[in-house]
């Protein structure tokens, strides 16, 4: 791993391995609610200038995984673009069963994408894409919010995991 300030602040023998719902509930919602996220791990990163395979002390790396908060929805790299496979999945909340965020799949190919996305070479570079259900953001904009007496500010931000399978 690199020198990422929050990758430095986990203490030795700590792994981090959440599951989808961790992810939204413990970091994600947390994160758009501007509220603190405890362990304070996972970096802001600006994806897109960054191939896949440059993430590497950038975001958060466990194993073959990297974890990353971005704002951006640009999905083009350098050296190519994520195209979305066209599958989504329901992130739900194992204890009230309410969907708390959407999970989509991305694959990185190298290259331009011609018209509709049909060019390049497809590679073994996964990613997950989590966003707030559309109960829980506003769609890409900003908005108050006064759970639990907080007057807290809900901002657009996407939480990711990139895979190299």
């Amino acid at each position: 791993m690199g020198d990422n300030n929050s990758i430095n602040k986990v203490p030795p023998g700590f792994r981090f391995h959440p599951t989808d719902e961790e992810l939204v509930v413990h970091f994600l919602q947390r994160k758009a609610a501007l509220l603190p996220c405890h362990p304070d791990v996972i970096p802001d990163l600006h994806l897109y200038p960054y191939d896949p395979w440059e993430l590497d002390g950038k975001a958060l790396g466990e194993g073959k995984q990297w974890y990353y908060y971005s704002r951006s929805e640009n999905r083009n790299t350098r050296n190519g673009y994520w195209k979305a496979m066209g599958m989504e999945e329901s992130v739900v909340n194992r204890s009230s069963s309410r969907r708390v965020g959407i999970k989509k799949y991305l694959v990185f190919f190298i290259g331009e994408a011609e018209g509709g996305g049909g060019g390049g070479v497809k590679t073994d570079w996964i990613m997950h894409e989590y966003r707030l259900s559309d109960s829980d953001s506003s769609s890409g904009t900003s908005r108050s919010s006064k759970r639990r007496g907080h007057n807290s500010k809900i901002v657009s931000i996407l939480l990711y995991t990139i895979l190299h399978l």
